[in-house]
């Protein structure tokens, strides 16, 4: 084992569809749909459509019967093409491929893979927003201090952090249905495209190999399916990854020990560190983060897949044989990984109230609002304000003590009322209108 996919990561039955096997039973499935159209138009005796289809559901084509043959040749779709021959025999062997090059073979599989895949990809991302919109509900009334620049802000809700998340979890469903149509697309165009080998029923062999597996024809290509839909593809599931790093990261540092508002459920028998017998790492979120920076690495790498040379060369190959597998894999895996993370993840109540009472200042802006709210301008109620915050930074007195003696404050507000904006549970506008807004519209 070299890659750390084949033991380590991934699930298996997504594993699954990119394993040899699935990949040489997807180009087979093609072949024996293009005999099927080819008989339907007459090209072909049916019988022989009806052989080669039988030996293809039948899998009497191995892996390493076609591993044999590509040693001797030199070409690995070709070696599929008679090791399929030698199962169906001469009568019908001598049909198959006919009027095909390797990429109508190669990229209309490769679509049927992806095509198993998205399934699961939706899936995830259907359970990923679930989960969201119930945390959004449990705490929408969990009010919390916001950070902006890593410094206390305002207050804000975890109920409201969830409902962002969900949003942008939606946003992904959105573009996977726009872009699916994109990728599920299948070809046979022939050398460079023209379908000169085809013959004269070129276009409706075409439609009826789409139709038989399921994809849309490509309008148009050359000798393969251009790969702005792949780099599409690819580039969508670093947005994904990327708003799992976003998640993934804010609760690492939610996590430190100086903030220490919620952690990752941690096993009864689970080793922090092999040296320090007391550490609770948030090795979920971490991993989730340092994947996340393959799958962006590997979207980056498909743009130079575009702009193949001429009618097309075969820099794209070997790159996607990488890219398009890991990709799908580890996107597959960190979107599970979040999904577990968030389910068990563990809320400190105590904490969270701690952190956001750890300084009055914070209702700064509640203050310059009531004070504009009671007649005074809003620059000068902000200066006014800014000079109470920066004099508590430097006292022995606190932000409420300075507040209440100064005159210029008093004339607008009683005690009770600047003790009532101090207040961080009364200034949360409307989050919990906001949360149960999305939860309506995306639950």
């Amino acid at each position: 084992m070299i890659h750390p996919i084949e033991g380590r990561y991934g699930k298996k039955e997504v594993k699954d569809i990119f394993e040899e096997e699935n990949k040489l039973q997807k180009i087979l499935e093609v072949e024996a749909a293009l005999a099927r159209a080819h008989a339907e138009v007459g090209n072909i005796p049916k019988k022989a459509a009806d052989i080669i289809s039988k030996k293809v559901k039948e899998k009497v084509v191995t892996v390493l019967r076609v591993s044999e043959i590509e040693e001797e040749i030199n070409h690995d779709l070709m070696a599929m093409v008679k090791a399929l021959s030698e199962q169906c025999g001469d009568d019908a062997g001598k049909y198959i491929h006919l009027g095909a090059t390797s990429n109508d073979i190669q990229d209309t599989a490769l679509a049927l893979q992806l095509k198993e895949y998205i399934k699961y990809l939706e899936c995830d991302l259907q359970n990923l927003k679930k989960i969201l919109l119930k945390l959004s509900g449990e705490h929408k009334k969990t009010v919390c201090i916001g950070r902006t620049h890593a410094q206390h802000a305002v207050p804000t809700t975890y109920g409201l952090k969830f409902a962002i998340y969900a949003c942008e979890v939606q946003r992904h469903i959105d573009r996977l249905g726009e872009y699916k149509k994109r990728i599920l697309v299948g070809q046979m165009t022939g050398a460079v495209g023209t379908q000169a080998a085809l013959g004269k029923h070129a276009v409706k062999i075409q439609k009826l190999i789409m139709k038989d597996l399921g994809l849309d024809p490509v309008l148009v290509s050359n000798q393969v399916i251009q790969r702005d839909r792949h780099a599409e593809f690819l580039l969508n599931l670093a947005l994904i990854s990327e708003t799992l790093n976003k998640i993934a990261t804010e609760i690492r540092n939610l996590q430190r020990t100086e903030i220490d508002e919620v952690s990752e459920g941690f096993g009864k028998k689970q080793v922090g560190s092999s040296t320090m017998p007391h550490k609770r790492n948030p090795i979920i979120a971490e991993r989730i983060c340092g994947l996340s920076r393959i799958i962006r690495a590997d979207a980056f790498a498909a743009m130079d897949n575009i702009p193949l040379w001429h009618e097309r060369d075969l820099t794209n190959s070997s790159p996607e044989r990488i890219l398009i597998p890991e990709s799908c894999i580890l996107t597959d895996y960190i979107l599970n990984l979040t999904i577990d993370l968030l389910t068990n993840l563990v809320f400190k109540h105590e904490n969270i109230k701690r952190n956001l009472m750890m300084s009055e200042t914070i209702m700064a802006e509640s203050i310059m609002i009531e004070l504009f709210d009671k007649g005074m301008g809003r620059q000068n109620a902000h200066e006014l304000v800014r000079e109470c915050a920066m004099e508590s930074y430097k006292s022995d007195k606190t932000f409420k003590e300075i507040l209440t003696e100064n005159e210029q404050v008093r004339a607008y507000l009683s005690k009770g009322e600047i003790w009532d904006a101090l207040n961080p549970v009364h200034y949360i506008g409307t989050a919990v209108e906001q949360v149960e807004n999305v939860i309506k519209k995306l639950g």
